[in-house]
């Protein structure tokens, strides 16, 4: 098994770290206001980022998946604004890789080059009031009149939302005795449709600079040519690209937890107690040895999943591992990044306490940890009842 980086992907590793420490501005500020960084999006559109697994001819990179995870850590570790790496993650996850797997040759034409260079800014509605990890008792309908599909409905905790022009959108065209998984479709949704609005913004503790709203769908009459995939096919779309957001994604977090590391093993280095470095006690080595097991284990889990899709495979188990053990590590780390830090790890000019923060919903988007762990008990043929 041979682990090491190509001599391209070294240099792609090296120079995103350059760029996002050079140009992608300051977290504190970002997350002061909550809002998207646009100056900062724009440069990493033009850089490339967000066309990473578009096909070069609608504009893309066309980058395999572990080149792209290889360049989600390095931007990970040279960003230190979470929430813009957390937003462009949703744009590439949760909205432009569905149109690159399931799009007509329509729909790809008409939607990736603006996704690729950034120009619009991709969502994915999912989440509703009712029903969040439930996919299959979401409530949000589509109907057929000729060539449109009115929606009505709500979709909430939506990443992206205020800011976004696409939004994959999922909504039930199945009748109520209809089987459920096969009562669901997708949807492409742009923001400029009669009947969509964005009806609140939310407040969040972390990953601030990703803007979240609630949207609503009012009688919104979707053109039929929108429809993703065939009707009643959404629910099996939706769980063979679940797995890009479940390892793919986390690739930006195994970034933070090396930088943040660096960080606390520089600050132990440095800062003296009791007359000598505080990393000469030992409880402190020992939290900055769990840091670095965590930090290796995870990233080998999420590798093992990006090389799968690499491979042209479902990875629903490795997707579900390595969603779980990034998310949880990540939260375990900043935790540890706080003690380390002591009284300035808890103060909002030194940035270790928002790394906490932005680290806390991982856990949760993308599937709880506890759906996490049920999928990966399910899999290994445990029965749910």
């Amino acid at each position: 098994m041979d682990f090491s980086f190509t001599a391209e992907q070294t240099q792609l590793r090296r120079s995103i770290i350059e760029f996002a420490e050079r140009e992608l501005g300051d977290a504190a500020e970002s997350d002061r206001a909550a809002r998207l960084n646009r100056d900062a999006w724009k440069k990493c559109a033009e850089f490339g980022i967000t066309g990473w697994p578009v096909p070069k001819a609608y504009g893309g990179a066309g980058l395999d998946p572990v080149t792209i995870a290889v360049g989600l850590e390095a931007l990970g570790y040279g960003c230190r604004d979470n929430g813009l790496v957390f937003a462009l993650n949703n744009h590439l996850w949760a909205c432009t890789v569905y149109l690159v797997e399931h799009g007509t040759e329509e729909q790809k034409a008409r939607f990736l080059p603006g996704l690729a260079d950034g120009s619009l800014i991709g969502a994915h509605a999912l989440t509703e009031p009712e029903s969040g990890s439930d996919v299959l008792g979401m409530k949000t309908t589509a109907e057929r009149h000729g060539d449109t599909y009115v929606l009505r409905g709500t979709k909430t905790f939506i990443s992206n939302a205020p800011v976004a022009d696409v939004f994959l959108t999922f909504a039930r065209t199945g009748s109520e005795d209809s089987p459920a998984a096969g009562a669901l479709s997708a949807f492409v949704v742009t923001a400029d449709l009669p009947g969509f609005r964005v009806s609140r913004s939310w407040e969040k503790a972390g990953l601030r600079s990703t803007e979240m709203g609630q949207v609503e769908f009012d009688e919104c009459r979707v053109p039929a040519a929108n429809l993703l995939g065939a009707e009643g096919n959404g629910f099996n779309l939706f769980t063979s690209s679940i797995d890009w957001e479940r390892s793919v994604l986390f690739a930006s977090q195994i970034g933070v937890m090396e930088r943040v590391l660096d960080d606390c093993v520089e600050h132990v280095r440095r800062r003296r107690q009791f007359g000598k470095p505080l990393g000469a006690q030992q409880a402190v080595r020992h939290r900055i040895a769990d840091m670095k097991v965590r930090l290796e284990l995870a990233r080998l889990a999420m590798y093992k999943a990006a090389w799968r899709k690499r491979e042209g495979h479902l990875a629903p188990l490795d997707a579900a591992i390595a969603k779980l053990a990034i998310s949880e590590s990540h939260l375990r780390s900043m935790l540890d990044a706080v003690q380390l830090h002591g009284a300035r790890g808890y103060l909002t000019e030194f940035g270790v306490e928002r790394e906490l923060r932005d680290a806390l919903a991982g856990t949760i988007y993308g599937g709880t940890s506890e759906i996490q762990r049920d999928i990966v008990a399910g899999l290994l043929g445990v029965p749910s009842s």
